[in-house]
């Protein structure tokens, strides 16, 4: 009987030990997909960068996603708020549904890189007319997504459930006029048929090395609003303003006003905040004060409180501002996303996954960042999960910021991106 128990004790500890070995440590077959779909993801990610699109405009992207899921077998959606593309892919296994999503749109950003494939694409937006580029590594996030479908399409005797692929337009807003992103695909029923559990994204950082993953639970990214501020003055001879109101100058005190709602009003302790105007139009000649001027700009916030305190006090001072120089102003306000919230549970869970794949030494925990995500409107529906990939080579110090001409990413950083988005379908959907 003795022997017996020690036997049976012996199987439970092999069997224990086994399964926490399995826990700790990548699955082969995934990494050897991975790195052999690597070079493939970087032909892809090549291709996407020398042909971007702007938002809501993205068809050849979309249509070049959507031959690479079909080739793979996957009942495949086209025309999802748009542009947008959605594969799903069932394991042979019953299970939970996991989403993995990637963004695809380009900037109105004239690139200056010099690589053999750079972007020279042209294009006119807001009557202005400007280069396209890739200048926040959408492109890299789209190549990413198509390895790891091809990863688990390959992989199908180890998944339980289902992984749905979301490649998503419009992350960086819609045109004037028009709606787009996260909110259209999922009023369009994205995250239904099946019905979707969970969520996972990333985004590839200029700023972080090549290697490193970092993330953050609770709020990651800043809850982002677009306002329009039309300000109405008394157009005049410029060498008699004392005859008009000149819009111009009430656009500067407005603006001056504006920044002591972040510096004196808001608790700066509780969340970060910013207001920026970065666009003023106003005249047409030197020597005209002009009848108006319009300015838009951007709200970003990091506390739900702080962000209504915000938004209350522009309401109450543009146009008092506008009153007191003897104009007239009026403020707009459009949502653009929602605090990217990491699911505390999520994360934690998670997180052991991010650690094999990359090491435990390279995996940080970061401070939130006051950029803005429309993934967070996936996260309001569901628990999701979003983190940062390293993209700036290995040794350097200054990186081109994201959404300006200089703007470059390292490749050799995707593969870590392919492997561990696979990684995370498989451990969250096996657990």
């Amino acid at each position: 009987m003795k022997n017996r128990c020690s036997l049976l004790s012996s199987v439970i500890f092999t069997i224990l030990s086994f399964s926490l070995l399995n826990a700790q440590q990548t699955d082969p077959a995934i990494s050897r997909a991975s790195e052999n779909v690597e070079k493939q993801v970087i032909e892809w990610r090549r291709d996407f960068h020398q042909n971007p699109e702007l938002s809501n405009r993205e068809f050849e992207t979309a249509k070049k996603v959507a031959a690479h899921l079909e080739s793979l077998g996957m009942e495949v959606h086209t025309g999802v708020a748009k542009t947008g593309v959605v594969g799903i892919l069932k394991g042979n296994k019953p299970g939970k549904v996991v989403a993995l999503r990637a963004d695809i749109d380009a900037l109105p950003v004239t690139e200056r890189n010099d690589l053999p494939f750079k972007s020279t694409v042209r294009t006119e937006f807001l009557g202005t007319e400007t280069g396209v580029m890739h200048a926040c590594g959408h492109d890299t996030h789209t190549a990413i997504l198509m390895g790891v479908a091809e990863v688990l399409s390959k992989n199908k005797d180890k998944i339980n459930g289902t992984v749905k692929f979301i490649f998503q337009p419009a992350e960086e807003g819609p045109p004037p006029g028009e709606e787009g992103g996260a909110s259209v695909m999922i009023k369009e029923g994205v995250l239904e048929n099946p019905k979707v559990d969970a969520i996972f994204g990333l985004h590839i950082n200029s700023g972080t090395p090549v290697g490193t993953l970092r993330y953050k639970p609770e709020g990651t990214m800043a809850a982002v609003e677009r306002f329009v501020i039309n300000v109405a003055g008394k157009g005049t001879h410029g060498s008699a303003p004392w005859t008009g109101v000149d819009p111009i100058l009430i656009s500067a005190k407005i603006i001056d006003g504006l920044q002591t709602i972040i510096s004196r009003e808001s608790k700066l302790v509780d969340g970060a905040a910013v207001i920026t105007v970065g666009k003023i139009t106003s005249g047409v000649r030197f020597n005209i004060i002009p009848e108006t001027a319009e300015m838009i700009g951007t709200v970003r916030t990091l506390d739900p409180v702080m962000k209504e305190l915000i938004l209350k006090r522009m309401n109450e001072m543009v146009p008092a501002i506008a009153k007191a120089f003897g104009g007239n102003a009026t403020i707009e306000f459009q949502n653009n996303t929602a605090i990217t919230y990491n699911d505390p549970e999520l994360t934690s869970q998670m997180l052991p996954t991010l650690e094999k794949v990359a090491g435990k030494d390279k995996v940080e925990l970061q401070k939130a960042t006051t950029g803005g995500e429309d993934f967070s409107f996936f996260q309001e529906k569901i628990p999701g999960f979003y983190f940062f990939l390293g993209g700036q080579p290995l040794g350097t110090k200054d990186a081109a910021p994201h959404h300006t001409p200089d703007f470059f990413i390292d490749e050799s950083g995707m593969l870590l991106g392919v492997k561990v988005m696979s990684q995370l379908a498989l451990d969250y959907l096996n657990q």
